[in-house]
């Protein structure tokens, strides 16, 4: 049961440890900039992870670079902190990551302090311990009081034991999923094989399964759960008929099911539109994402029937980006509902995705991406005028939409907005989640709006307007 505490786990350290490519490592994508640089994180960086069927939120920071307040460098430096102690305030464990190849500094004990004296859950992750035989020299760590983990995040070595104690110190929570299952709709053309799909998943024939197209007349909603325990996930699969195009329904039975499928897009958490591999994606494939991203949906790929076809996916893949570019976002995977193939990891892929609409991005980090896009690229000049983004700020998830502040809305170029939303789904991952962005005029009131500067010396950093 829920007792009100939150399930995060944030990453403490000093600059040039490997903070974000720990965090890398345990989300399974790269989202943090890695880079030899010292101070290259500067902001907070959150993301659900699921790991081993459970789920926590993830913070990395910004390295420490001075725990003196009064001391602090520069602005930069102050605003780091701050996010850090922000961090260590909303995580139940702290993860602090320290260099096992330098050995002990004194600022790693100055950040043990810290955390000690916050009376946070704190494991000590030693980071480049690439080959066991640097495992030992963990003995120089083990003074500051905590429990204490060589890992490798460049070779991935050690994050099991890790994470097998920061999941025992996570506090429980109640399991979402239960009372509200993810809803997936699975939707595609007739006989691509949906019902095939749900049967693989559920290993059993709940569902007819025929070669004569349009046996699923209706929407059918069937329960589903993967893993065991109170951290079980609960879905709600939704096998739909099959939808042909306008010109063929020839009776009231299939506009009816039409019409339920089109409901059930409405409904669902994340779609699943299952091709066929025996045939190259077809105009009808096409019309039906056009719904989904009419939707604004989230939406996995599925390439079926992948035990009949000679196509490499390398061949295949193309024809998808080629007939429906709109859906480059979606991952795809190839999948057979007859031999079992990638039926597991096309469950992944959809959790992954039921992810990305969660995500929330700190305002600092969502602004400095924007201008790095428009610093990069300056939009064009529409009637005359050129657009200014003064500030953004996210309003809301599932699916991510992002207002952005700006001189005039009646300027924004398409490819210039389409632009942004590359940029951001670079920087943050988005896959399969539509992004909606919202062009604001900036009110005259704002005396604090926020605008790229060319001439900044960081080229991207939006800097303050009085």
């Amino acid at each position: 049961m829920s007792n009100g505490a939150k399930r995060v786990v944030a990453i403490i350290g000093r600059p040039n440890v490997g903070k974000s490519a720990i965090f890398n490592r345990l989300i399974g994508r790269r989202v943090a900039i890695v880079h030899a640089e010292s101070g290259v994180t500067r902001d907070r960086l959150m993301c659900m992870v699921s790991w081993h069927d459970e789920r926590f939120e993830l913070i990395d920071t910004g390295g420490v670079c001075n725990m003196d307040h009064a001391a602090l460098r520069n602005r930069i430096d102050a605003a780091t902190r701050n996010q850090v102690d922000a961090a260590v305030d909303d995580a139940a464990v702290a993860l602090l990551v320290v260099d096992i190849t330098s050995g002990m500094v004194p600022l790693d004990e100055e950040v043990a302090g810290m955390l000690r004296a916050g009376g946070k859950t704190v494991f000590v992750v030693a980071n480049k311990a690439d080959n066991p035989d640097l495992d030992n020299d963990i003995e120089d760590f083990e003074r500051l009081g905590f429990p204490v983990f060589p890992v490798s995040a460049l070779h991935n070595r050690g994050f099991d034991s890790l994470m097998d104690a920061v999941l025992v110190a996570l506090p429980e929570t109640e399991n979402a999923t239960v009372t509200d299952p993810l809803k997936v709709a699975v939707i595609g053309r007739p006989n691509v094989g949906k019902s095939s799909y749900v049967n693989r998943l559920l290993q059993s024939d709940r569902l007819i399964v025929s070669d004569i197209p349009g046996t699923t007349r209706d929407s059918i909603d069937v329960p589903f759960i993967v893993g065991k325990g109170e951290h079980a996930l609960h879905y709600l699969l939704i096998d739909t008929a099959g939808i042909r195009r306008v010109g063929k329904i020839d009776n009231s039975v299939e506009r009816f099911g039409r019409f339920r499928t089109e409901k059930s897009i409405h409904r669902a958490d994340v779609v699943a539109l299952v091709l066929d591999a025996v045939q190259k994606p077809t105009a009808q494939d096409r019309k039906i994402a056009s719904l989904i991203c009419g939707e604004n949906k989230a939406c996995v790929i599925l390439v079926n029937k992948w035990d009949l076809e000679e196509t490499t996916q390398r061949q295949y893949a193309p024809e998808i980006a080629r007939l429906m570019p709109f859906m480059n976002h979606c991952p795809v995977v190839f999948v057979s509902a007859k031999t079992g193939y990638n039926i597991r990891r096309s469950i992944e892929v959809i959790d992954h995705v039921a992810l990305q609409l969660k995500i929330e991005i700190p305002t600092g980090v969502l602004n400095r991406t924007i201008a790095d896009a428009y610093n990069r690229v300056h939009p064009p000049t529409v009637r005359g005028k050129q657009l200014k983004i003064f500030y953004a700020t996210q309003v809301g998830t599932a699916p991510i939409r992002i207002a952005l502040f700006v001189n005039d809305p009646r300027i924004v170029a398409p490819e210039y907005a389409s632009y942004i939303i590359r940029s951001l789904r670079g920087r943050f991952g988005f896959e399969g989640v539509p992004v909606l962005l919202q062009f604001r005029a900036r009110k005259k009131s704002d005396s604090h709006a926020l605008t790229a500067s060319r001439k900044h010396p960081n080229h991207g950093v939006f800097s303050a307007k009085k």
